[in-house]
C-alpha cells in the first residue's frame, strides 16, 4: 500500500535527490499498491480542532509559490467530512493574493504547528473558494458569532491527502493561554503564601 502524501508530493526530481542523499530506499518501499488515503482519523480531526492558525500555501500561473498564515479563534477551521475541511476567510489586507492563485490553480498545502507539543500535520487539498454573499448556508456553517470579523468568503478544502511530520527541529514556542494555563498553580501558590503570611503577622 502506497502513502498517498508522498504519492503526490515524489516526482522524479523528489526522488533523484532522495537517491543522492540516501533516503530513496527508505521510502521506495511506501509506493506502489492501493493509496492509504481514507480520510481524516480521530487524531487528525482533534489537532484540526485545537488549532487557533495555518500556513497555507498556493501556487500562481506563473508558478510563483507564495505563502500565507491564516488565523482566528481556536478551531475556526473545521472538519466538515472525513475528506472536507472548511474555514470562513476574513478580510485581511486585501490583496487577495492566495484568492487569486487559487483561481488559476486549486491546489492548496497547509501546515498546521502546534510548537508547544513539537507536532506538525501537512494536508494537500484542491480549494473551493465560495463568496459569502453567494454561500450564506456554508458561512453560517463555518462563521463563529463571537469572533469580530468581515467575512468575505468561505474556503472549502477538499483534503487529498496528509502526513505527520517528525518533531525533529521544531523549536518549542507557547501561547499566552497556555503559559497561563501552566503558570496558574504557581500564582495560586503564591496567593496562599501570601494569606498565610498575613495571618503569621497578625493582619487578619
Amino acid at each position: 500500500m502506497s502513502h498517498k502524501f508522498f504519492d503526490l508530493t515524489f516526482t522524479e526530481s523528489v526522488k533523484a535527490a532522495q537517491e543522492r542523499y540516501g533516503s530513496r530506499k527508505s521510502y521506495a518501499r511506501r509506493e506502489g499498491g492501493e493509496p492509504d488515503f481514507q480520510g481524516l482519523t480521530d487524531s487528525e480531526r482533534l489537532f484540526i480542532g485545537e488549532r487557533d492558525g495555518f500556513y497555507m500555501a498556493t501556487v500562481n500561473q506563473d508558478l510563483q509559490p507564495y505563502i500565507q498564515f491564516r488565523g482566528g479563534k481556536k478551531g475556526f477551521l473545521k472538519v466538515l467530512d472525513p475528506e472536507t475541511l472548511g474555514f470562513a476567510d476574513f478580510r485581511g489586507n486585501m490583496q487577495y493574493i492566495s484568492v487569486g492563485n487559487l483561481k488559476a490553480n486549486d491546489k492548496a498545502a497547509l501546515f498546521l504547528m502546534d510548537y508547544a507539543a513539537k507536532r506538525r500535520l501537512k494536508i494537500l487539498s484542491r480549494v473551493e473558494v465560495l463568496d459569502a454573499a453567494k454561500a450564506p448556508e456554508v458561512i453560517g456553517k463555518l462563521a463563529d458569532i463571537d469572533y469580530e470579523a468581515t467575512i468575505e468568503r468561505a474556503m472549502i478544502l477538499h483534503v487529498e491527502a496528509f502526513d505527520w511530520n517528525c518533531p525533529q527541529h521544531i523549536t518549542e514556542r507557547y501561547t499566552l493561554d497556555e503559559i497561563k494555563a501552566v503558570s496558574a498553580p504557581l500564582f495560586e501558590r503564591i496567593e496562599t503564601l501570601k494569606e498565610e503570611i498575613r495571618i503569621l503577622k497578625g493582619e487578619k
